[in-house]
């Protein structure tokens, strides 16, 4: 009773926000009924690799004419949602907001995304952030999500696995090729902890895929490391059209 009592002493205080556009809702944590409609949550259908959405079911096992075409370092990758215009102040809030009341709420629907691969994980691994650019932000919001999955789930956390060995530009007006040369031999497993990574299979946490070339080189590096298979799971990915 006095938990319950406190909450909504604060709830009058403060009420709750929505995530997304800060109008108030009944519960902390959650999005509007305006925002929530906007979302498109992405599940089945869809491509057995990259998680890509099918506008029909398939069957089980097939890939995107993509992932036919070149096959991604990763094994599976999912995600909660669809990166869009409706979507985009959600995550830009939460990524250099530094509003990170959300990341709960993150967490649980990231766990419900990937749970297929989650259960079969032994290691969760955030996409790390080139330090100067974590001391201008002050946090990396990948590592602060992998952790937050790391305790719904009680798989075990490794932030420090993966370093980012260079700063490199921003990727926005990049297209896929480029993307890949930029980030190609800026990752580096951490010589201390790759007996961590042998024979277990990894989860790459990052907050959105885009071209997926930054979880590719990755998972290429942590399967080079030693790591046996690398799953990937966003909280949100750029969709293709085509």
């Amino acid at each position: 009773m006095p938990v319950r009592i406190a909450r909504l002493v604060i709830d009058a205080l403060l009420p709750p926000l929505c995530l997304s556009c800060q109008a108030e809702v009944a519960e902390p944590g959650s999005l509007c009924p305006a925002c929530w409609s906007g979302m498109v949550f992405l599940g089945e259908p869809s491509c057995a690799c990259c998680g890509l959405p099918f506008e029909f079911d398939p069957g089980d096992g097939v890939i995107c004419g993509e992932c036919a075409r070149v096959k991604p370092r990763y094994a599976r990758a999912r995600a909660v949602f669809r990166y869009d215009d409706s979507s985009k102040a959600l995550v830009l809030r939460f990524k250099h907001g530094d509003r990170l009341e959300g990341v709960g709420a993150f967490a649980r629907w990231m766990a419900r995304a990937g749970g297929v691969i989650l259960a079969q994980a032994d290691l969760l691994v955030p996409v790390p952030l080139h330090r100067w650019r974590l001391l201008s932000r002050r946090y990396n919001q990948a590592a602060l999500l992998a952790v937050a999955i790391g305790k719904l789930t009680q798989v075990a956390v490794e932030p420090g696995m993966l370093t980012r060995t260079r700063r490199t530009p921003p990727q926005g007006h990049l297209g896929h090729d480029a993307r890949a040369r930029n980030v190609a031999g800026a990752f580096r497993v951490d010589d201390r902890l790759r007996p961590r990574l042998d024979g277990r299979r990894v989860v790459l946490i990052d907050d959105v895929m885009t071209s997926g070339a930054t979880v590719g080189e990755c998972a290429r590096v942590l399967l080079k490391a030693g790591a046996v298979c690398v799953d990937v799971l966003t909280l949100g990915r750029v969709v293709r059209e085509g």
